[in-house]
């Protein structure tokens, strides 16, 4: 696509310089990716700015060069290189509109399920994916764990992209046949602009309780960031919404879009009974349209309940009959690190990645139910340079609902691993812990130092293969240490 079209779809204050009529070999924010004739973008992200590498994109023969700040770069420089200079209101925006553009606004081909909420987003989207294959359809998926664009799969580094990977994703599902996308929308990717442009047909609200405070600040703007998604949403598509959730009607206010709600209660439109859960999985009753449907997943827990009837919705206000929603949802296997049952003997580990205050409590509350007088040992710790303030409560919830814990590390990153220790002791009120700051050494004693009625929750890391120290990624697999010990 050329230039002269890209430059249509955003709104520039200024243009200095030739926009020539050469097409554009690609949308790039990262300087380091640059290709002979491309759009360098210059982001200020968190840690470094993009405007300092615009020499960079100058140097690399980018076509042109997106900024929403001067930066002492002559404007004699970008003529003389035949760079057009396109200064805009906000980059991220930029980025986002010309992204759309050059990628040839995928989200109105695709159909596009978005996932939000603290808890619950990943297995969501697996459950909605294996409904629309069950369905016939071939479908990608976006989010935490990875990347699913047809028959490729590609790591995740970010759960939700931004908007230029996202948007080359999207037209990658449309080229492998995909007709719908289903994925997670994290509250960081909402307010950073990254879904900006993007047409969702559906959008899911899980829940909502305190995370990424050291992003977001305040509880209030984390619903803020929450709520943009179904702001965004049009009188043409539908919102699905958790009605037990207390913060339910401040995420809903606004919208524009079709309200349908999921819960408890006989004022929800998909009203969930009867659940019931053991370590082969869970059943429910699902009241819709004044039929009840009998659901049955291996998904265990009464939040994968949630997760199900929420998926439910989503399928059949898109118009899936119940009886292939069902199956669907019968057919979901595992997701990766989601309360994930490891071992095959009496003694048992569950590898979750409850990270939260209130998903580790969800956790232990459905391991009392389950475990019928086992004891339970919890092996946790807190990830590095996150919000602080749920360490203590995690310690306390852990402490409350465990038997025995373990305070571990997580992924330290660029923290003191026994500095995060400390925080999280600090909220443990009974005397029922021990410090194994080494994680591999934590999970091994708690399976090699507990009888054979033990339920484990290993929690916090989940599918992650990797334990992050001083910036350095080692491997590193929660499941993969569980097997060794329990084999």
């Amino acid at each position: 696509m050329e230039l002269t079209q890209l430059l249509n779809s955003i709104n520039a204050i200024q243009v200095l310089g030739e926009v020539q009529r050469k097409d554009i070999s690609g949308i790039y924010y990262d300087s380091r990716k640059l290709k002979k004739d491309s759009v360098f973008v210059a982001i200020k992200g968190f840690n470094t700015d993009g405007h300092s590498f615009i020499m960079n994109a100058i140097n690399s023969g980018a076509a042109a060069v997106i900024l929403e700040s001067d930066t002492g770069i002559p404007d004699e420089l970008f003529i003389h290189n035949g760079v057009a200079k396109i200064l805009v209101q906000d980059s991220r925006q930029a980025l986002a509109e010309i992204s759309s553009a050059y990628y040839k606004n995928p989200s109105q081909e695709i159909k596009m399920i978005g996932i939000t909420g603290t808890n619950g987003k990943t297995t969501t989207s697996f459950i909605i994916k294996s409904i629309l294959e069950s369905a016939g359809y071939k479908a990608g998926m976006i989010g935490t764990i990875a990347n699913y664009i047809g028959s490729t799969i590609l790591d995740s580094k970010l759960t939700t992209p931004e908007s230029n990977d996202l948007n080359e994703m999207l037209l990658g599902m449309l080229h492998q046949g995909c007709s719908w996308c289903v994925m997670e929308v994290s509250s960081h990717s909402l307010v950073l602009k990254r879904v900006n442009n993007i047409l969702f047909r559906s959008a899911v609200f899980t829940n909502i309780t305190s995370d990424h405070l050291d992003f977001h600040g305040t509880f209030e703007e984390y619903l803020a960031a929450k709520k943009i998604l179904f702001d965004d949403l049009d009188e043409n598509s539908s919102a699905i919404i958790n009605a037990d959730d207390k913060h339910s009607g401040d995420i809903i206010k606004n919208c524009k879009a079709d309200k349908h709600y999921y819960g408890s209660g006989e004022a929800s439109d998909f009203i969930i009974r009867n659940i019931t859960y053991d370590l082969s999985g869970t059943q429910f009753i699902l009241e819709w349209n004044r039929n009840s449907h009998k659901i049955s997943t291996s998904l265990i827990g009464e939040f994968n309940a949630y997760n199900a009837a929420a998926a439910f919705a989503a399928a059949v206000l898109n118009g899936i009959d119940e009886d292939t929603v069902i199956e669907g949802i019968k057919n979901t296997a595992y997701v990766p690190g989601r309360f994930e049952v490891i071992g095959k003997g009496e003694k048992k580990a569950v590898v979750d990645y409850s990270h939260t205050a209130d998903s580790l409590e969800k956790a232990l509350i459905a391991l009392r139910k389950i475990s019928r007088g086992k004891k339970i040992i919890t092996v946790f710790g807190c990830g590095g340079n996150r919000d602080k303030t749920k360490r203590p409560v995690m310690g306390k919830i852990a402490g409350e609902l465990s038997d025995k814990v373990i305070v571990t590390s997580d992924n330290p990153r660029f923290e003191d691993p026994f500095e995060i220790i400390k925080d999280i002791s600090k909220g443990i009120t009974v005397r029922n812990y021990i410090v194994i700051e080494d994680r591999h050494e934590a999970i091994k004693s708690a399976i090699e130092n507990s009888t054979d009625d033990t339920l484990i929750l290993i929690a916090g890391k989940g599918h992650e293969n990797y334990q992050e120290k001083n910036g350095i990624r080692n491997h590193f697999s929660d499941k993969e240490t569980a097997e060794k010990y329990l084999n």
